[in-house]
């Protein structure tokens, strides 16, 4: 009894990651197309454009990247937009 509850749950769990979509995805429309940035990639630019520290970076369904960095101490909510320019957000 106990092999087929375990059995039971690793086929429900593999069934389920057939068909899981990313975070960014999951507050898409259906059929949005998402580039093929990745964080580490991001990361890269924003240190590169002067910050510090890049944090939380998720990408939203206009392929842009958002999170936090650190600029002059201070901290500061970015965005990596899909030319990959960083900007500050609310400004």
């Amino acid at each position: 009894m106990k092999r087929s509850a375990v059995f039971l749950a690793a086929i429900t769990l593999l069934a389920g990651a057939s068909s899981m979509t990313t975070p960014a995805q999951a507050a898409c429309e259906p059929g949005t197309k998402l580039d093929s940035t990745t964080v580490d990639s991001t990361r890269i630019l924003v240190t590169k454009a002067g910050y510090k520290n890049p944090q939380h970076l998720r990408k939203g369904c206009d392929s842009a990247w958002h999170g936090t960095a650190t600029k002059n101490g201070a901290a500061v909510s970015i965005a990596v937009t899909t030319d990959g320019k960083v900007v500050e957000e609310g400004e």
